[in-house]
């Protein structure tokens, strides 16, 4: 073999390793990229969520009741003030639902900046300190309830996690067997959900519950949106929590982000400067990681972007199908017809009721 034969192979071998190392490597981090501190100074900082529309972080400050917010262009700046909130999600029509520790409900922000108050009370009894939230694709919200913000005694004889439908106002008691539940995620399919329990606390009005062990449960979701049988726990327990596009889930314990693959294997833990207490994907594709953390905001880059909720639409003709929230509808247009009113291929009836819904989901008003 003469020597340039010799030296496209050793090249070509070296970039063949390369590109398998990169594809082995299993780190989630964008490669080259650290924990960056964007903001400070706060008491301590939660339940982070961003607003595609604006562009911009909306997160809790609890001690303060304030809720911040935070965007490239101008920094952190309040927000609104709050009633001690602490976990904030975006529902379907990207509305602010936020849960309140002092005054101990569910809230929702509407459009005009009115708060309007979802659910306090359970059965007649009033909640403890709702304390984090998950939306589902037909609008139902999931929260957990412990008792961190609840100065009284218990209503509730437990701590316990809800349903509510806010359509009916309707709440329902999901988990009653936990010690301490805190963040709650969806997996991307919504066939599972992640419930963490940070552990046994003598505040538990059951003694039982006083030294039961910290987790992360598992639970599988029926296609009927009921709550199925506990799949698995991760032996650790959680503040809030994220899921990225590939399911994995991204928790906060121990001072770190550790992130754990759909079926609990754990695959990575990122440092950070101080505790995290919850996490929540951003930006305009999504891939950032921003990091509520003790008295500040942090963000880092990801290989993957985040999970967005889904939006079961229904087309004009009547048949539903899943959106992922702030995208275009993926529908095909032979489901669109036949169809009354002249929706079909390339109408201008068929493009306004897109335009229609992504202005709802972008959380513009309708006009």
């Amino acid at each position: 073999m003469n020597r340039n034969k010799s030296t496209v192979f050793t090249v070509l071998a070296i970039l063949t390793a390369n590109v398998i190392q990169a594809e082995d490597n299993p780190l989630l981090v964008q490669p080259g990229e650290k924990v960056m501190k964007l903001a400070g100074g706060m008491k301590f900082t939660e339940g982070p969520v961003w607003l595609p529309g604006q562009k911009k972080l909306v997160f809790s400050d609890i001690p303060n009741s304030k809720l911040m917010q935070w965007d490239k262009e101008n920094g952190l700046a309040e927000f609104r003030d709050s009633e001690q909130s602490n976990g904030n999600i975006l529902d379907l029509q990207g509305r602010l639902v936020s849960c309140q520790h002092r005054a101990r409900n569910i809230v929702r922000t509407e459009m005009d900046g009115t708060v309007k108050v979802l659910a306090d009370k359970f059965d007649g009894k009033r909640f403890n300190s709702p304390n984090d939230v998950a939306v589902r694709s037909d609008g139902t919200l999931w929260f957990t309830d412990p008792p961190w913000g609840l100065k009284g005694p218990h209503e509730i004889p437990g701590h316990w996690v809800f349903r509510l439908d806010p359509k009916s106002g309707r709440v329902e008691a999901l988990i009653k067997d936990l010690a301490m539940p805190n963040g709650i995620v969806f997996s991307p399919d919504e066939t599972r959900i992640y419930v963490a329990d940070t552990g046994g606390h003598p505040r538990h009005p059951d003694s039982k519950f006083h030294n039961y062990p910290d987790g992360v449960h598992c639970y599988e979701v029926n296609k009927d949106g009921q709550l199925g049988k506990k799949l698995f726990t991760i032996g650790e327990g959680s503040d809030g929590m994220a899921v990225d596009v590939k399911g994995n889930l991204f928790t906060t314990h121990g001072g770190k982000v550790n992130i754990f693959n759909a079926d609990g294997k754990e695959l990575e833990r990122i440092d950070v400067p101080e505790g995290p207490a919850n996490v929540c994907f951003g930006d305009n594709d999504f891939r950032t990681l921003f990091i509520t953390a003790r008295t500040s905001l942090y963000s880092v880059r990801m290989k993957h972007a985040g999970a967005k909720p889904l939006r079961v639409w229904k087309a004009p003709n009547g048949k539903p199908f899943p959106v992922r929230w702030g995208e275009p509808p993926r529908v095909q247009t032979r489901d669109l017809r036949p169809l009354p009113g002249g929706y079909g291929r390339g109408s201008s009836t068929l493009a306004a009721w897109i335009a229609k819904n992504l202005q709802r989901d972008s959380g513009e008003k309708d006009k």
